[in-house]
């Protein structure tokens, strides 16, 4: 029987052989992508049953942190910018997890912010340069998010904890900002330090100082840009992870 099949295989043509073949590995790989989201899961459970038979501790999970924040600028520098005329004060919430271990002694989290409130304090008619035509001042409402950004934080098991922070992003107005020929877009950076301070097991509290520059990068031809030195505070809870 085996013979006869054999001779019976041996007469398909070339063609045939290889189309056989291609399928049975097409085959092959579709069983394989099909089962694949499970081998997560098997190894999740596998190392919590072998961490259950051998009373080893699972592994936690890693921290991750909501803080309910605001700024608020009450000085200039020119370093990327030309108004000297505008503040800008801010409030939203931040994002922080620890995603990239650590370097040196301090946690790499990875941040993402979003700032529903954004005004603007800036003169009411400008040249287009952003350069005051009067003393008046006009409240110019935006909103702003930042999907980038990395905080560097040390002493992570203490009570009193420096960071290092950098964020980008964009930032919108209601109206064009700094100059009635600027743009209602602008590019936002922030580059701050501070100190978390541990109130309860999941509650912080954080104060920092912040270099806030936001401007449109020339989409339009004038830009006239902004730096500011800002205060910031705000309050941060715990998600998840095991508690200090």
């Amino acid at each position: 029987m085996s013979a006869y099949l054999l001779n019976e295989f041996s007469c398909v043509p070339r063609r045939s052989k290889r189309s056989v073949a291609i399928r049975m590995r097409f085959n092959c790989l579709i069983v394989f992508v099909a089962l694949w989201p499970l081998a997560p899961r098997t190894a999740h459970s596998q190392e919590s049953g072998r961490a259950a038979a051998t009373g080893e501790a699972a592994k936690p999970r890693l921290d991750s942190e909501v803080i309910a924040e605001g700024e608020g600028s009450f000085g200039h520098y020119h370093i990327f910018a030309n108004s000297w005329w505008s503040y800008l004060y801010t409030g939203g919430v931040e994002y922080d997890r620890h995603s990239w271990g650590y370097f040196g002694k301090s946690r790499m989290d990875y941040v993402a912010e979003v700032l529903p409130v954004a005004i603007l304090l800036q003169p009411a008619q400008t040249d287009v340069w952003g350069n005051p035509r009067s003393k008046a001042h006009e409240l110019v409402p935006g909103a702003a998010i930042s999907p980038i950004g990395l905080r560097m934080m040390w002493r992570n098991d203490k009570s009193f904890r420096p960071y290092f922070i950098v964020k980008g992003g964009t930032i919108v107005f209601a109206k064009k900002a700094l100059s009635q020929d600027a743009a209602y877009q602008n590019f936002l950076f922030q580059l701050g330090i501070g100190v978390q301070t541990k109130l309860t097991d999941r509650l912080d509290l954080r104060v920092g100082y912040s270099d806030i520059h936001f401007s449109d990068a020339f989409m339009v031809p004038s830009n006239p840009g902004l730096d500011v030195m800002a205060y910031t505070g705000g309050l941060s809870y715990r998600l998840r992870g095991k508690k200090r």
